[in-house]
């Protein structure tokens, strides 16, 4: 240090240095200013949230929702339950299943009564196993189904076998009749004993339980062309 220096103050010394620091690295000073304001920018919270909902909603402005009112349901539809009051009637009016009704007879029923909880199972010789087992797992849809609930034992009878002849008319071959499961199971020992008569019944068995358990029987019939009385003539 100079003699001229040594005559300043330590304050005055001090700020010379400095200067004459900026004068030798004029730059230093400037990158440092910089990374002190952008440390303290740093401290700044940013709400980014904030600003890309802001800028989401610009983007929206003026687009309109979609109008659904003209999409069609493609869910398929399930059959609803056939009141079977309304098919004894129908049956009684057309007066076609009378000889069918005559052919059923309830000694069955008389002579082999079911319980309320019992499973039925009924199948032909000639049946196949597996066809049997898709039936009883309930994995054969089901074309129509008739409620019994309400019904007189005739209304019962001319209900059942209106649902087969409307089966065989549409060539469906899978029906279902929920005959519930009353302390006596009155009904149930009938549709046991008229589906085993039945000539286009080739099995039948108690539904599974998500699809009405032992208070009702999937049926298997025989599809129209394959009866007889079906036959186109040639």
């Amino acid at each position: 240090m100079s003699n001229k220096d040594s005559a300043l103050s330590k304050e005055q010394q001090k700020l010379l240095k400095q200067f004459k620091k900026q004068i030798s690295q004029p730059h230093s000073h400037a990158i440092e200013n910089r990374c002190e304001h952008a440390t303290n920018n740093a401290d700044q919270p940013v709400d980014r949230e904030a600003e890309e909902l802001d800028l989401f909603k610009k983007a929206l402005q003026g687009v309109k929702p979609i109008d659904h009112g003209n999409v069609a349901d493609i869910k398929p539809k399930r059959s609803k339950k056939v009141d079977a009051q309304i098919l004894a009637k129908r049956a009684a009016a057309e007066g076609a299943i009378e000889s069918e009704l005559a052919e059923l007879s309830d000694t069955q029923a008389a002579l082999n009564p079911v319980a309320s909880q019992a499973s039925l199972s009924y199948r032909i010789a000639t049946l196949q196993h597996k066809v049997f087992e898709d039936l009883k797992a309930g994995k054969m849809r089901w074309f129509e189904a008739v409620d019994l609930h309400g019904c007189t034992v005739e209304q019962a009878r001319a209900a059942v076998l209106q649902i087969i002849q409307m089966a065989k008319t549409e060539n469906q071959n899978v029906i279902k009749i929920v005959h519930g499961k009353g302390p006596e199971a009155i009904l149930k020992t009938y549709v046991n004993g008229w589906l085993r008569q039945h000539r286009d019944v080739l099995a039948f068995v108690s539904a599974p339980e998500n699809q009405g358990g032992t208070g009702a029987v999937l049926v298997l019939l025989k599809r129209a062309e394959k009866n007889p009385k079906y036959e186109t003539k040639k």
